[in-house]
Order: structure tokens, then C-alpha cells, then sequence
């Protein structure tokens, strides 16, 4: 059930947010009972590192997971790689979510901006987790650049919807079948994240259907389980949906059929 991502190898297959959280506390209990091993750190709870921030990242080092920052809120090129590197120098990680948003309605990626920002930070270093869409000549650029794993949308940031375009998604993983892809964005419910899992995705990421939860820890632990069933039942085959009946016994030499 492992999953390996810049050699680094995770049992975990969900990756969680740290934002929205009613309180410190909770947030921690939520990330134990998900079972993750990766959490997502925006640099920008990190602005005061004498005051809240340094108390932020005390928190989340007590958890005992592995940081992956992101660049979230960024809308250029530069000011996505000025803050990576900043993040870089603060979580002592070559590890970085790379957001470069390009509509502030839809915080849809920026995909021109974003394989430009993700080719200068693989060159210096980076090891790059690139917030994408579900396009697959973006896909294609992204990993030509040099990203070893890919992240594309369910639907938008916060937006609870799930799966928009299971076709888009089905075609990346059959066109790149030996990349890490997370589902990166729009899940709301545990059975979007088994949807994901079902279709052969790696891993899930997200923040808001959990800390928005009324019970934010009860559903950390809900979405864990799911990703688990999701990924068992890609493991185990599933059938192939027919379009008409199949009996599930067999009729042929059966007693007393009607004549």
C-alpha cells in the first residue's frame, strides 16, 4: 500500500491541510487520526516568526509529519519562486507545492506559469509537487520540465464538488501510468476521495472538507478509511460496467422454468 515520491516512501495515501482548523488542538488531533504522514504548510501562516508563526511551526513539528509548504496565494512566477525559496531556507526541505494561480473566481492554475516556475525551481534544487489542472499537454510539459509526480484538480480549491471531469482525470492516469498523481483540490466528501482512488490516483490532497467538518477529527478519520477502500478496490480489479443485465445465477438447467 506504499507510496513513493521523490524517493521518499509513504504508507499514507492522504495528504492534509493545515488552515481552517477551529483550533490548534484540533488540528492535531485531525492530522492523527487521518493517519497522513505529509501535511501542506503555507509560508504565509509563517509571516511573524517571533509571534504566531513560530508557534504555528512548533505545532505542526509536534506532529511528527513531513512538510511539503506550498506557494499558495501566488499569482506570478516570481513571487512563486521567491516564496519557495523562502520556504525552502525556513522548513529545511527541498519539498514544494507549487500554486501559481491565474483566476482569482476559480483559483484555477496558471499553467503557463506554471511549468515556467516549476523548470527554474527543478533546476535549482526543488523537488516540485506543481498544483495543476487535469490538461494533459500541460501534464506532459510539467514532467518534461522534471517533475516526478503530478497533481491535477478534482474541481476548485474549497469548492466541495469532487470529481468535474472523470474523463480528463481517467485519460492522465492512462497516459502516464507509472507517475505518482494526486488529486489535488475539490474534494468534499469521503466517497469523492474513493472515486479518486478508484480510478487508479495515488493519493489525495485536501484541507477545507476537513476542517470545515463539524467534527473535523471523526472525518480526518472517515477520509482515511476511504482512501483505503478506494485503493483496495483498484488493487482487486473492479468490473466493467455493462449496459444491460447479467444474472448473477445462472438460469440455464434450472428446475421448474416456465416452458
Amino acid at each position: 500500500m506504499s507510496l513513493t515520491v521523490y524517493g521518499t516512501t509513504l504508507t499514507s495515501r492522504l495528504f492534509l491541510g493545515t488552515s481552517l482548523y477551529p483550533s490548534p488542538q484540533i488540528m492535531l488531533n485531525a492530522i492523527a487520526a487521518s493517519g497522513c504522514e505529509v501535511v501542506t504548510v503555507s509560508l504565509r501562516r509563517e509571516s511573524s516568526a517571533e509571534k504566531s508563526g513560530q508557534a504555528f511551526w512548533s505545532l505542526i513539528e509536534s506532529a511528527n509529519v513531513r512538510v511539503l509548504p506550498n506557494t499558495a496565494g501566488c499569482r506570478g512566477v516570481k513571487e512563486a519562486v521567491n516564496t519557495a525559496h523562502m520556504a525552502r531556507e525556513l522548513f529545511k526541505t527541498p519539498w514544494i507545492k507549487l500554486e501559481v494561480i491565474g483566476n482569482d473566481d476559480t483559483l484555477q492554475p496558471d499553467v503557463f506559469g506554471l511549468v515556467e516556475a516549476a523548470r527554474i525551481l527543478i533546476d535549482e534544487g526543488f523537488e516540485v509537487f506543481p498544483y495543476t489542472t487535469d490538461d494533459l499537454v500541460v501534464a506532459e510539459r510539467l514532467l518534461n520540465a522534471g517533475c516526478q509526480v503530478l497533481m491535477p484538480w478534482g474541481a476548485p480549491i474549497g469548492s466541495g464538488r469532487g470529481l468535474n471531469n472523470r474523463y480528463a482525470l481517467k485519460s492522465l492516469r492512462a497516459n502516464f501510468p507509472d507517475v505518482p498523481l494526486i488529486v489535488d483540490a475539490g474534494i468534499g466528501l469521503p466517497s469523492h476521495a474513493t472515486d479518486a482512488l478508484e480510478l487508479g490516483y495515488d493519493a489525495i490532497l485536501l484541507n477545507t472538507a476537513v476542517a470545515k467538518a463539524g467534527d473535523p477529527v471523526a472525518m480526518a478519520r472517515a477520509f482515511s478509511l476511504a482512501v483505503q477502500a478506494g485503493r483496495s478496490a483498484w488493487q482487486a480489479q473492479p468490473m466493467l460496467p455493462r449496459d444491460m443485465a447479467a444474472p448473477s445465477t445462472p438460469v440455464l438447467g434450472t428446475p421448474f422454468r416456465d416452458l
